[in-house]
């Protein structure tokens, strides 16, 4: 393992610190007491639907328990919970089939 040297990290610490506050600073302080345009508003409702998927694919296509290789339980899982969701949209009754499905496959096949 690398030693770093404790006043690189130091120094790194405190610039992603200033920019991680200048970065909110920019939306609270400055554009805060604005109204938004709408043609932001609209991009910015899909925020929340993107977190989830963005979340989850890399534990599917790259899964850490099996060394970086997909399988077919996580694939089904998320085939089934895919569907589920688009069919019910529902969000939860998608995540407790994934859920269910992954479980059961994975006590089926191993």
């Amino acid at each position: 393992m690398i030693q770093i040297d404790p006043t690189t990290m130091w120094i790194i610490i405190v610039g992603l610190a200033i920019g991680s506050y200048a970065l909110r600073f920019t939306f609270i302080g400055l554009v805060g007491d604005r109204p938004m345009p709408p043609w932001l508003l609209r991009h910015l409702r899909y925020t929340a639907v993107a977190i989830l998927p963005a979340l989850i694919t890399p534990l599917v296509v790259w899964p850490s328990a099996t060394g970086g290789q997909p399988d077919i339980p996580r694939m089904s899982a998320a085939a089934v919970a895919l569907l589920v969701g688009l069919i019910s949209k529902n969000v939860l009754a998608a995540i407790f089939s994934g859920a269910a499905t992954l479980y059961g496959l994975l006590y089926l096949l191993t």
